[in-house]
């Protein structure tokens, strides 16, 4: 009997420690400060979705939307792979998109599972009927008391796989047409750093490392798309002459199905003028 009573004992711990790692969303706050901002952006607050991949938090995504509800935003940045291309369910995460549509304006860009899945178009036409604003290689500007900023997104390189993924880096940024004016720019990859340094461009916000998926305490990441094994960038805010780069550890995973030492987390980011 006592054996019994141990093995559920383990087992209920066991199942605790997978539930909290994989459904318990973190808020994880940063502060950007830039010398360049436009002074009336000053302690505007974006929240950051990243890397959903179909997962639910709650009924009706109801604790992730009290998460992002809970931090008012003044933008919601969505820096792909809303959707999983293995498990498709474009409908749970609209779930999710129609709360956050009420809450301020959202921008989207895509990820490469939403490449993978080859439903970019049904993905898009979903999410721009809800009023989320669509980033291909394009632009806009955020406007406030007169002054503005530009809010840019581009593409992922999975788009051509036979252009180096650089090139397609530069080559979507120049299709961006940004101009001078500071940019916030939404970038699925982390990796591609020193391309947004190269073209200075001024606060980046990507996602697509899982966090290195399985964190191991006092090392860091074990592997992420794109790095490889034990990867350099898997959260937090990187920072290269002019440019910084936010980069979200995501909510949901693809390929191994669980997260471990690594809480889903949304990202909410306070502009300041420096």
């Amino acid at each position: 009997m006592k054996k019994i009573i141990v093995l559920l004992i383990l087992v209920l711990m066991a199942w605790g420690f997978v539930w909290v790692n994989n459904k318990w969303v973190q808020t994880t706050e940063y502060t950007i400060a830039s010398p360049d901002l436009p002074e009336a952006f000053a302690g505007k607050k974006i929240v950051q979705v990243s890397d959903l991949h179909n997962a639910t938090f709650g009924k009706g995504q109801s604790l992730l939307i009290k998460k992002v509800k809970a931090a008012k935003p003044d933008a919601i940045f969505l820096t792909g792979d809303l959707i999983d291309s293995n498990r498709y369910d474009l409908q749970a995460s609209l779930t999710l998109v129609d709360a956050l549509v009420e809450m301020s304006e959202v921008y989207f860009v895509i990820g490469n599972h939403e490449v993978a899945v080859n439903k970019i178009d049904e993905i898009t036409e979903a999410l721009e009927a809800r009023g989320v604003k669509v980033l291909m290689n394009e632009s806009v500007m955020w406007e406030q008391e007169g002054e503005s900023l530009q809010i840019a997104g581009i593409n992922d390189p999975l788009l051509d796989t036979s252009t180096l993924e650089d090139e397609f880096i530069r080559e979507s940024l120049v299709e961006a047409d940004m101009g001078d004016a500071f940019t916030l720019l939404l970038s699925h990859r982390p990796e591609m750093f020193n391309v947004y340094v190269e073209e200075g461009v001024d606060v980046v916000f990507a996602g697509h490392a899982h966090g290195g998926q399985i964190r191991i305490p006092g090392i860091g990441g074990l592997i992420a798309p794109g790095q490889g094994w034990f990867p350099q960038m898997t959260e937090g805010v990187f920072r290269k002459d002019s440019t910084q780069l936010v980069l979200s550890r995501g909510l949901g995973n693809s390929g191994f199905p669980l997260r471990v030492f690594n809480l889903p987390e949304i990202v909410v980011v306070t502009l300041e003028k420096e």
